[in-house]
Order: C-alpha cells, then sequence, then structure tokens
C-alpha cells in the first residue's frame, strides 16, 4: 500500500464504502483483552513497520475527526483538545529552557 492506494485487505463487495478510520486487516485481540503472558506472542504478532505505524496514526486522525470535527452539530471540544495537546507540545519542546527559570535569590 502506497500513497494514495487503498489497503490489500480491502474489497468493495464485503465491506462496502471505504472508511479511512476503520482497520481491514485480520482481527485479533484488542490490547485490554491480553493476559501478561500472552503479552510477547500478542505483540510479536504486530506489524511493527514504519508504514503500519503511519497507518495506525493515520487511522487515529480520523475517528478523531469523525467523532469531534465532522458531525453536523460539532462543538467546542475540538477546538480545546487541539489547543491543550499544541500547549503540551510546545511545554515539551521548550522544558530544558523553562527548567533552569528558578525564582532564587542569590546572595
Amino acid at each position: 500500500m502506497g500513497v494514495g492506494e487503498l489497503p490489500t485487505e480491502y474489497s468493495p463487495k464485503i465491506h462496502g464504502p471505504y472508511d479511512p478510520a476503520r482497520f481491514y486487516g485480520k482481527a485479533d485481540k484488542p490490547l485490554g483483552e491480553v493476559k501478561i503472558g500472552e503479552f510477547g506472542s500478542w505483540f510479536a504478532r504486530r506489524n511493527k513497520s514504519p508504514q503500519a505505524i503511519s497507518a495506525v496514526f493515520g487511522r487515529a486522525w480520523w475517528r478523531w475527526q469523525h467523532k469531534y470535527m465532522l458531525p453536523r452539530k460539532a462543538g467546542f471540544a475540538p477546538f480545546v483538545q487541539l489547543l491543550v495537546a499544541s500547549m503540551a507540545t510546545f511545554y515539551l519542546f521548550n522544558y530544558g529552557k523553562i527548567k533552569r527559570h528558578t525564582n532564587a535569590k542569590y546572595h
């Protein structure tokens, strides 16, 4: 699957219209149902290629879009979420500079 191509597991006859927020691969046990002893084998079955990781982020983005931004009566929540996420990101980027600024008396 390259840029602009549909997943190879997707079939229009079986799945209907394409939804970018849906995983069309073989279903596996969700992380919440995995026992501690099974975690190693469960993690080994994951596809850890850069393409698969970017697909995970793309599906997460589309799920967020469908839930918060695209409904007809979308509220104020997505804008607040983006604002908080950007504030947290820039705080992490600048943490090295911020932590040196302390209120201390030098005498």
